[in-house]
């Protein structure tokens, strides 16, 4: 089992060398917290998109709070998982402030979702449909 950890470790903190290279190349400067707050975002946001369509499809009711509240606690066992991998692997600085910037991104990118939705929502019933 400690041997799947490190490989898991390692395969981490090579993607995430790769992401910080790769917009490096591109000219773009980012730090861990921006790092965390758009790599947790998309997750949350993709995490969140399969709980959901899992929920509906086991119950036929809209059981979207219960996806995100599914989504949000599985992203705080995952940001805390990431930052004691790196304090583990020393590949990184074990920050509670980056779990708090992971966090806020699935935060933000779901407000925007919400908002979305409700503009969606808002011009289907204008139109009757």
């Amino acid at each position: 089992m400690a041997e799947v950890l490190k490989v898991l470790a390692n395969l981490i903190n090579d993607l995430h060398d790769f992401i910080v290279s790769a917009f490096g190349i591109l000219g773009i400067s980012v730090s861990d917290k921006d790092l965390h707050f758009w790599l947790i975002g998309f997750i949350g946001l993709v995490l969140f998109f399969v709980v959901d369509a899992m929920f509906k499809q086991i119950s036929r009711w809209n059981i979207s709070v219960l996806s995100f509240v599914y989504t949000f606690t599985v992203l705080v066992v995952l940001v805390f998982g990431l930052e004691i991998q790196q304090k583990i692997t020393g590949r990184g600085k074990m920050d509670f402030d980056d779990i708090v910037a992971g966090l806020w991104g699935f935060v933000v990118m779901f407000g925007g979702l919400l908002v979305v939705k409700g503009l969606v929502y808002s011009i289907r019933r204008l139109w009757g449909k």
